[in-house]
């Protein structure tokens, strides 16, 4: 994409892929997105606001008018857009500055999209719309997924779970570096009993835009660190083409006590420390691949409450070997990269880590 000047129409900028480390929509002082809540639940411009034309309920109401009576039902579309955009205008358009430069899109960047357009630019604002709407947006962003990966230098931290993968990220964070946290952006972190309580996962069109403007807004002269990953986290899909690349890099091995695994994982998962037997539930679907008597056995841990004993069984008896199994068959150099021992997964350690990875 590139800069978008006052009145060139922001088609331009999707068809122009441009400078890396920045994002345009950081030139709005307000991105409207006129869709319905639904639409833009699935996905939107990032920071956009949602101020729809019509909500959800009058959304359906006029599409199901307009197979029978079409004339009935853009009266009411009208009356109900007239109505919405008066009340977006009283209760958030007064706050903004005279000379403010706005963006407006749509579905695909017709009747909605000029409803807005035309009362802000009535107003005196200075409004864009992005034509092709939300649609011609999408297509933009998995194209682009298709082809900026390849523009970074990845760094992956790989190693079993719970030696502290997402840890060290945060500090590699923290001493300055690139990060790309993946289980952040898709609220999941990996695994059967990776969701985390209280979160609802993005859809996939959702993670495919947090990703991206994740990555636009890095400078590609700069490592990215990012943690290796498989093919989905919880429900969504990692871009293809992120995918790829993650697993043509030497990665770095992280290595950490059990102890210190089983501490981390008291910590992460606290709501399986206190119910240790829902843990065990979800990870019930494993039965074909550790056996019957493996599963009995982590179902006599949680019952008897032991769950140090329970984490560890865990992960030694799937989590680790599962880890062997897929890093072996995706990164043919893995053992090439080196080998970081992590005594300890507290704050002040890993951050002097990250400290000796930035330096190096």
């Amino acid at each position: 994409m590139q800069n978008i000047d006052p009145g060139v129409s922001a088609n331009n900028a999707l068809a122009h892929p441009g400078q890396l480390g920045v994002s345009e929509w950081d030139a709005y002082a307000l991105v409207i997105d006129a869709r319905s809540p639904h639409e833009f639940d699935d996905d939107h411009v990032p920071g956009a606001q949602n101020l729809p034309v019509v909500d959800d309920e009058q959304y359906a109401e006029v599409g199901t008018a307009h197979r029978t009576d079409p004339h009935a039902a853009y009266l009411a579309g009208v009356e109900y857009s007239l109505r919405n955009i008066a009340r977006h205008i009283r209760t958030l358009i007064t706050r903004f500055d005279p000379d403010s430069r706005m963006l407006v899109y749509c579905f695909r960047g017709g009747k909605r999209s000029k409803l807005w357009a035309d009362n802000l630019r009535t107003i005196g604002y200075r409004v864009d719309v992005l034509e092709g709407g939300w649609k011609r947006y999408r297509l933009w962003v998995r194209d682009s997924l298709d082809a900026l990966p390849a523009r970074f230098e990845l760094k992956v931290l790989a190693g079993s779970t719970g030696c502290g993968k997402t840890r060290l990220l945060q500090a590699l964070h923290a001493a300055g570096e690139q990060v790309l946290d993946l289980e952040a952006l898709a609220s999941h972190r990996g695994s059967l009993i990776g969701a985390i309580p209280g979160e609802r996962q993005p859809t996939q069109k959702l993670f495919d835009t947090k990703v991206l403007e994740a990555l636009r807004r890095m400078d590609p002269r700069r490592p990215i660190w990012l943690e290796a990953e498989s093919r989905k986290i919880g429900n969504l899909h990692l871009p293809a083409a992120l995918h790829e690349a993650m697993h043509r890099t030497i990665p770095v091995r992280l290595v950490a006590p059990m102890s210190e695994r089983v501490k981390l994982w008291r910590e992460d998962y606290a709501h399986f420390a206190q119910d240790p037997a829902s843990m065990v539930r979800l990870l019930a679907p494993l039965k074909p691949l550790i056996g019957r008597e493996e599963l009995a056995r982590w179902e006599a841990l949680a019952a008897a409450g032991d769950v140090d004993t329970l984490f560890e069984r865990v992960m030694t008896a799937h989590y680790d070997p599962c880890y062997d199994r897929s890093t072996k068959g995706s990164y043919d150099k893995l053992s090439e990269g080196a080998v970081i021992d992590l005594p300890s997964l507290d704050a002040q350690a890993l951050l002097q880590v990250a400290r000796d990875l930035a330096r190096r």
